[in-house]
């Protein structure tokens, strides 16, 4: 690793609708505990926390989540380096543009998204100072999860010729594809799953703004010359900010720029996209049951079963998601969370 420290910028925009009803547009889940004893954005954060190597982190968010990220930050002891809050959700480019134009033209910035988990987190320090000198010389570095499964709800990306031993050069991004496409990648094994984390220097990417998403950075850069700013957290003023076109990151300008590279790894990664997806990160029981809160199984297998109050008691069933909250009690068949929209509203 170089002797510079890279900032972290962590984006918390999302609003999490596939985990219904727990995650809510006032508390999406990056701001719940549902792979760990850590919200989702204290665990993002603390995989930065060595001082050694990464400055302290660049908060990117909506303004209505302020104190909920201040609050969650301060009681694990992670001080931001500022809290960056859109007034409206603009997609990823818009907000890495606000982080590329926050800090020094030579910083190194580091974007994870806030809601995905990261089991092999000294998997991330290696591939992250694997791509640093890439990113030193200009290259804008995204980071390739191995595939574990012929998934459809992930985009991909088809890799290139090698440009050092951990290192290749993207030949193209993939959007999520059909199932046959999904197995044909899978089998071919030179693809790796689009995890949206990249690495570049801020005038890098400023650049590539500049040539392929140019209203995206001239409205971004107005929003900040005219922002509030109060503590930690910058305010852009409103109606500039919602001229940015809303883009994805990957469309405004991965896709299209030309010294692209990826780190292939293996991270244990996951996007918690659904309650499936929670599922299948465990701890299962011997009958095959995740189960957390005030719950009691019979004969039961295969379920994943949820209460945040009163308690759930199941018997003789078996492949069930069934979620408790205050107000709300969501059962459906497992394999069919991806539905959820569907009674959410969302």
């Amino acid at each position: 690793m170089s002797s510079f420290k890279i900032t972290p910028v962590i984006l918390s925009g999302g609003g999490g609708t596939r985990l219904w009803p727990l995650s809510r547009p006032d508390k999406p889940k990056q701001f719940l505990p549902l792979a760990s004893e850590l919200t989702m954005l204290q665990a993002t954060a603390a995989r930065t926390g060595d001082r050694a190597r990464y400055a302290p982190a660049l908060i990117v968010a909506n303004r209505a989540h302020a104190d909920e990220i201040e609050a969650q930050l301060a009681a694990i002891g992670s001080a931001p380096r500022a809290i960056l809050l859109e007034p409206a959700a603009r997609n990823t480019a818009a907000a890495i543009a606000l982080a590329a134009l926050s800090v020094e033209p030579d910083d190194v910035l580091l974007v994870m998204p806030s809601d995905h988990v990261i089991e092999k987190v000294d998997a991330l320090h290696e591939a992250v100072a694997a791509g640093v000198p890439y990113a030193a010389e200009g290259w804008l570095v995204t980071f390739g999860i191995t595939p574990t499964h012929a998934e459809t709800g992930y985009g991909y990306i088809r890799l290139a010729e090698p440009l050092d031993a951990h290192v290749h050069r993207v030949e193209r991004f993939i959007e999520k594809p059909l199932r046959p496409a999904a197995e044909a990648m899978l089998a071919d094994g030179g693809y790796a799953w689009n995890g949206g984390i990249f690495l570049f220097k801020a005038s890098v990417m400023i650049e590539a703004l500049e040539e392929f998403a140019p209203q995206i950075l001239e409205q971004t850069r107005l929003s900040l010359a005219q922002a509030e700013r109060s503590g930690l957290r910058v305010m852009p003023q409103a109606d500039a900010f919602a001229g940015c076109p809303s883009e994805s990151i990957d469309y405004a300008v991965m896709e299209k720029a030309p010294r692209v590279a990826v780190v292939p790894v293996d991270l244990g990664w996951s996007d918690v996209g659904s309650w499936d997806a929670l599922y299948e990160l465990g701890p299962r029981d011997a009958a095959g049951n995740l189960s957390q809160g005030v719950v009691r199984l019979v004969e039961t297998a295969n379920c994943l079963v949820r209460s945040e109050g009163p308690r759930v008691s199941m018997l003789g069933v078996s492949d069930l998601i069934v979620i408790a909250t205050g107000d709300e009690i969501m059962i459906l068949p497992r394999g069919q969370s991806q539905e959820v929209k569907r009674l959410s509203g969302a």
